[in-house]
């Protein structure tokens, strides 16, 4: 039998499926206009690999887990993320998940959780956030962390998405270095997710999610924190990986 979990993000769908203890398969998807759509992408894609009712058990989690009606159940977005993130690491830390609409932070002892925080509220300190900035500056995320790495420090001060983007239209305007913007729009991100993660205490962190195999953010990160972040490829499919554990084989 394999353990089959998704995680329908607010940007991407992660699949994982797990057999024998050992994820043998990914798949990664826009999430595009319609969650159910993609649900429905996911499991064609899962039927040609020979993955099917029949063999397979299925556990949804995310912004989009209403929307895959082959799911045996679904589970909060925390506890899969947590799961996930012991499978991968496997040593107490604290769990940050940048993810497109909002910002988590884990706190986990001998794999389970046992205190978290959310933004949910505010797109600053997320994925979204990246991609407005991106977009304006006509980057990719990798161009963004190259430029950045290369800049000199300037600071973004907006707390909200919307005006940040206005200041940085601004600087435009003024003929700033592009690597200087670019290392603002980073360390903007940084200065948020910190303080968000402030709240869980934690002397080692584990980073998932989109912005996991960034090796610019990273090194951010650690030195905001004061604190080695680590990651693995694998970490981007956290969420699925830890709905696919608690899927009844």
């Amino acid at each position: 039998m394999y353990q089959v979990g998704i995680d329908i993000g607010s940007s991407a769908a992660k699949t994982a499926v797990i057999k024998d203890g050992e994820v043998v398969k990914t798949y990664l998807l826009n999430t595009g206009f319609s969650s159910r759509k993609t649900a429905e992408d996911i499991y064609q894609m899962l039927e040609k690999d020979g993955i099917h009712k029949d063999n397979a058990a299925y556990v949804a989690t995310g912004y989009g887990r209403i929307s895959v009606p082959y799911a045996d159940k679904s589970v909060t977005e925390i506890t899969c993320h947590g799961k996930g993130a012991w499978h991968l690491f496997g040593r107490n830390g604290t769990v940050i998940d940048i993810g497109g609409q909002d910002t988590k932070g884990i706190a986990l002892k001998n794999g389970r959780v046992m205190k978290f925080i959310m933004n949910d509220k505010c797109s600053a300190g997320t994925g979204k956030f990246l991609e407005v900035m991106t977009n304006r500056l006509g980057l990719t995320m990798e161009e963004l962390s190259d430029l950045a790495s290369r800049g000199n420090p300037i600071t973004i001060s907006s707390m909200c998405t919307v005006f940040a983007e206005s200041e940085v239209i601004s600087l435009i305007g003024k003929g700033t270095p592009r690597e200087d913007i670019a290392y603002g729009v980073i360390e903007s991100v940084v200065t948020k997710v910190v303080q968000l993660i402030s709240q869980v205490e934690g002397d080692q962190y584990f980073l998932t999610g989109g912005l996991c195999e960034d090796p610019y953010i990273l090194e951010r990160l650690s030195l905001a924190l004061h604190a080695p972040v680590e990651s693995v490829p694998l970490a981007r499919y956290a969420g699925a990986i830890g709905a696919a554990l608690t899927a009844a084989v």
